[in-house]
């Protein structure tokens, strides 16, 4: 994320400022914590609801460092975050409202900090396009963690789950909300209303005169077909005649 800002020098801040990014919802092995991975240079590391930025390249060093772009990641604007969700690679993540303290530095479009608490987090779309109701195990991870996916009941099929209410009980009683279907796109499942300016098709009857008698047409020729196949089988299995 952080090729999408231009460096400024870094700040602190006492006070919490708002932010919004993406995360892959994180489940631990035993299924006892929820925790979070990042969707570019922190793949590898899960953090908590609440934790404090670790340099993704081993360093010891301060985050975020001037000489490195380890640290915490975020947009001024929900927008931004959103945009960034409708990339093929980013399609299951979800979406976190965070709070910023501690160092932090300015970018054009949002901050690289050293710590964050999580506040809220929204869960997307599943890939079908319909609301999702339930996080799936998607089938990739970390050590000791397994990567979760927004899913709807219809696609979650055999796969592990649970519910939006776990996730938030095991990542420590945040707010977790859903969003609905794509705005704008329909989806199987949905009604679409119909066109009240199109011209409904026309229909046939079948008690109309016509039909019948069509019909009792059709039945007659059958019929008479059906004399003649019996009248050629009568006559092979009489065999001939002396």
């Amino acid at each position: 994320m952080g090729g999408l800002f231009a460096r400024t020098p870094h700040e602190h801040s006492e006070e919490p400022l708002p932010g919004f990014k993406l995360a892959y919802p994180m489940l631990s092995a035993d299924g006892t914590v929820a925790g979070y991975s990042g969707v570019t240079l922190g793949r590898a590391h899960v953090y908590r609801t609440v934790d404090d930025a670790v340099c993704a390249h081993g360093s010891r060093h301060a985050c975020p460092s001037r000489w490195c772009d380890c640290g915490f990641y975020c947009f001024h604007e929900l927008s931004s975050a959103r945009d960034l969700a409708c990339e093929p690679d980013h399609r299951g993540a979800v979406l976190l409202e965070v709070a910023v303290s501690g160092r932090y530095r300015r970018y054009e479009r949002g901050l690289r900090y050293a710590r964050q608490r999580v506040r809220t987090v929204r869960i997307g779309r599943c890939e079908c396009g319909r609301a999702a109701e339930l996080l799936a195990d998607s089938g990739v991870g970390s050590v000791g963690w397994r990567r979760l996916v927004p899913v709807c009941p219809g696609c979650a099929a055999l796969r592990p789950v649970i519910t939006p209410e776990d996730f938030s009980r095991l990542a420590g009683g945040i707010d977790v909300r859903l969003d609905g279907p794509i705005p704008g796109m329909p989806v199987p499942g949905v009604a679409v209303r119909p066109d009240p300016a199109a011209e409904p098709a026309p229909t046939t009857r079948d008690d109309e005169p016509g039909t019948v008698a069509l019909l009792a047409a059709e039945v007659a020729l059958l019929q008479a077909r059906l004399d003649e196949v019996q009248s050629r089988l009568d006559r092979l299995t009489r065999g001939p005649e002396h």
